[in-house]
């Protein structure tokens, strides 16, 4: 077996979505929110350091938390993913829609917002673009980390013919 048909292990590969879909916050995510901020399309600044409740956590943090979830569940169901590009779609697609419903349908009303943010139209479209940009990422680190721990992982007669 070739060593990257190498499978990962459920812990490993949940470990590794979590790193994946935090730094993919911090970075894909918060990038994406900068650069729509920038235009006047984001409803919202990024990287917002203003605590959260109940733990006083810098918001951007807890965002990234969160992201690092997500990314767990991104890595579970990643193997079903189609090879690429069709891999890159379906990265986005997760991010785009996923996270986002939960927050436009669940989160946002048990933070005493409106269902849905209101539907407004800029709130909707910076949710699902910053999210896409969110599953790119997490799967561009998780590809990543993947490829290297199974470089790691191989044994030394794998690297010669």
């Amino acid at each position: 077996m070739a060593y990257h048909d190498t499978p990962i292990d459920t812990a490993t590969r949940g470990l590794f979505g979590f790193v994946a879909g935090f730094f993919a916050t911090l970075i894909f995510h918060q990038l994406t929110l900068a650069l729509l901020w920038a235009v006047g399309l984001a409803p919202f600044a990024p990287f917002s350091l203003a605590p959260t409740s109940p733990f006083g956590i810098p918001a951007v943090f807890s965002l990234a938390f969160w992201g690092g979830v997500w990314g767990v569940l991104f890595a579970l169901i990643e193997p079903r993913f189609p090879p690429p590009p069709g891999y890159w779609v379906t990265a986005f697609l997760f991010g785009a829609i996923l996270p986002s419903l939960v927050a436009l349908l669940v989160v946002f009303p048990l933070k005493g917002r409106p269902l849905g943010g209101g539907w407004h139209p800029p709130l909707l479209a910076t949710a699902f673009l910053i999210n896409g940009a969110w599953g790119l990422g997490t799967g561009l680190i998780f590809k990543l980390l993947a490829t290297r721990w199974r470089g790691l992982r191989a044994s030394p007669a794998d690297h010669h013919p």
